[in-house]
């Protein structure tokens, strides 16, 4: 179903890099919040991609759910992302609560066995990318940024299946997915989020330019400037 093997360090700092470059077209106002929010992707992701067995993922993930519920109503664990987003992101109205559904997400991948069928691929681009996305769009002030982000974790999700078939056709809706939202002109303050979009349609597009292509860059770096 997924291929839960641990990508290289070179790849993983890459796609950092490159989300970096992304956040930096965001406000400065959001950008701490921004990152920070990525960062909490970051850690549950590579809990899916160092876990093999189904139930030590599932109590990790069950940590990180109620962790960040009660960073509305307890002191912070001294844990990095959990003290970033304490500091940088519930200021700007996103609560602990909010954030938690992004579990969800992560946890319908966790593999028992199943066929990743449409209603577990729903949820997981809903609950994750929905979400962070939503979140973000908090900071900015702005509303209507779940459906870019649920194209841009569908996207991600094709890159990372292991069955071709699946692969392809969750590949084939990510892709029209983004283009139907991408479609209009960003605004300005929304080519953070909107520019992360664009680079996972990069990666259907051109499968061949891996994260840290400098085409990669070039197209991040023309939507910034354009919004197209």
């Amino acid at each position: 179903m997924i291929d839960a093997a641990t990508m290289p360090s070179s790849a993983i700092e890459a796609v950092m890099r490159e989300q970096a470059l992304a956040v930096g077209y965001a406000p400065a106002t959001a950008r701490d919040g921004f990152a920070a929010l990525l960062d909490l992707d970051h850690q549950l992701a590579s809990i899916l991609q160092s876990t093999t067995e189904p139930m030590i993922g599932q109590m990790r993930l069950t940590w990180w759910y109620e962790a960040l519920e009660k960073l509305d109503r307890e002191p912070v664990p001294a844990h990095p992302v959990l003290q970033r987003l304490a500091e940088c992101v519930l200021p700007g109205g996103v609560r602990g609560a909010d954030l938690a559904p992004m579990i969800e997400g992560w946890e319908v991948l966790l593999d028992d066995g199943e066929p990743l069928d449409e209603e577990r691929i729903a949820r997981h681009v809903e609950a994750r990318g929905g979400v962070l996305f939503a979140s973000v769009g908090r900071l900015l002030g702005l509303s209507g940024m779940a459906p870019l982000g649920a194209g841009w974790a569908r996207a991600d999700l094709a890159r990372h299946v292991s069955d071709d078939a699946t692969r392809v056709r969750i590949g084939a809706a990510a892709l029209a997915d983004l283009d139907a939202v991408l479609a209009p002109k960003s605004p300005k303050s929304v080519r953070g989020l909107s520019g992360l979009a664009v680079l996972a349609r990069e990666s259907l597009r051109h499968p061949d330019r891996l994260p840290g292509h400098p085409m990669r860059a070039a197209r991040l770096a023309w939507h910034g400037l354009t919004g197209r």
